[in-house]
């Protein structure tokens, strides 16, 4: 059994007993309240008690004009003013709506850093399809192999009312990000002195409709992925491909890297856990894209509640295409000016390494926005327990489809002042979704066939 108690703080306190079902199936009764006083995402539809965080009252509408003709997301919020800045001076005032590494970082850069922090506004929105097949899901859904992978599922959201870390987390990895994507982007990773250069990427996602459904040949794989570098010329012509398993203990992610220099497709095996990231000079882990990706095999999970905490969120101004990549990558972290912080309620979850493992991480404490489990601050500890890292993505509504992803994400070193950000598309073409892709242009034999010099 399972005891949920909302308290007036907000925060929400989730007992377990030792013996935990991995059996995550809602009650009808439960299920019903998806749209009613809960989102039919399964956040909580009514604001809290101080106003400072309203109802929901269904996000951002589709639009089909939400981007200028420079391929810009209008803003939908350009006229709301800053309700105060958090900084160095003000910190122990407001520290108990940070997380320790947004609170180091503060510390760490006291004279440029701060969090300018706007009215609330719950944009996190999805198609129709979405909310149905969420609704479906809580009655169906299931953790499975010890909650290294999930069952039964359709489309996105496996638990809209999560009753575990491991649900909150499934709720990330599986979120719906379109039937399919194109997007080309920026990464930098300024040196202390604040030199960088841009590594221009381009990513494809198809996402497997029938992940989930192990009677399919491919039902274990719930998306399938491409990355080419185009820039600088030393790095242009790699290109990984991955096939995102659910899965991943029972059968590894599944990769294979092309090296222009070499003209030959290899299995790339130790694209996974802390193997670093594409071309982010060790400032990032392979599981840090997207905040956390991959398999969740080597931590303990813990749902530490729920809470309210000032995020990243409706970043328009950073993503706005008016802005150049100088205007955005300062010395030691991005430039703040164009940021937007916003008090939301958001699943704490901690991952612990467990016995035995090995992993650059001790310890990652997530926080998942509740409207749309996006994973919007990390802090990472070291193997002497000490803050290594912190990680924030400057998410979005795309409301031409809608769905809320990434405009931006950083990791911050806050030991070695360093840090890396990508997914920048401000002097990029914009992100394409539902495109004409099929699994069979996600193979390795096409990926020898399309790489070039």
């Amino acid at each position: 059994m399972r005891t949920l108690k909302f308290l007036p703080s907000g925060l929400l306190v989730v007992s377990l007993l030792a013996s935990q079902l991995l059996q995550a199936q809602v009650p009808s009764e439960q299920a019903a309240r998806l749209g009613k006083d809960l989102t039919p995402m399964g956040a909580e539809m009514a604001g809290n008690a101080a106003g400072s965080i309203p109802a929901w009252t269904g996000g951002l509408a589709q639009r089909s004009d939400a981007l200028d003709a420079s391929g810009s997301y209008l803003d939908p919020f350009a006229a709301d003013q800053p309700l105060l800045s958090i900084s160095r001076a003000n910190l122990a005032q407001y520290r108990g709506q940070l997380s320790p590494g947004q609170a180091a970082m503060l510390e760490r850069y006291p004279q440029s850093w701060k969090l300018q922090v706007y009215p609330t506004r719950r944009s996190a929105s999805y198609p129709d399809k979405v909310y149905a097949a969420a609704k479906a899901n809580a009655g169906s859904a299931k953790l499975i192999e010890g909650g290294n992978g999930i069952a039964d599922f359709h489309t996105a959201t496996p638990f809209p009312i999560p009753q575990s870390a491991l649900e909150v987390l499934w709720n990330h990895l599986a979120r719906y990000r379109g039937d399919s994507a194109k997007r080309h982007y920026a990464q930098a990773v300024p040196q202390s002195g604040g030199a960088y250069f841009m590594t221009q990427i381009e990513d494809q996602f198809l996402f497997n409709q029938d992940a989930g459904d192990y009677s399919k040949d491919n039902g274990n794989i719930l998306f399938y992925f491409r990355q080419s570098v185009l820039a600088p010329a030393r790095l242009a012509g790699t290109e990984l491909l991955v096939h995102e398993t659910l899965n991943q203990v029972k059968e590894p992610r599944l990769s294979w890297l092309y090296a222009s220099g070499q003209r030959r497709v290899r299995r790339a095996p130790n694209v996974a856990y802390d193997s670093p990231g594409t071309a982010s000079e060790g400032m990032r882990t392979t599981d840090n894209f997207d905040m956390f990706s991959g398999a969740p095999d080597k931590y303990d999970w813990k749902l530490v509640g729920k809470q309210e905490m000032y995020v990243p969120y409706n970043n328009y101004r950073l993503a706005a295409k008016t802005n150049k990549y100088s205007d955005i990558v300062k010395v030691g972290h991005v430039n703040p000016d164009l940021l937007r912080y916003e008090l939301h309620r958001v699943w704490h979850v901690r991952a612990t390494l467990k016995a035995g493992q090995r992993h650059q991480y001790k310890q990652r404490d997530l926080y998942f926005d509740e409207d749309s489990y996006q994973i919007l601050v990390a802090d990472h500890f070291d193997g002497q327990d000490k803050l290594w890292r912190l990680g924030e993505s400057y998410t979005v509504n795309y409301y031409d489809q809608p769905l809320v992803w990434s405009m931006g994400d950083a990791v911050y070193d806050l030991m070695g002042g360093r840090y890396v950000i990508g997914i920048l598309s401000n002097e990029e073409p914009a992100t394409q979704f539902n495109l004409a892709l099929k699994p069979t242009e996600f193979t390795p034999a096409q990926l020898r066939r399309d790489g070039v010099r």
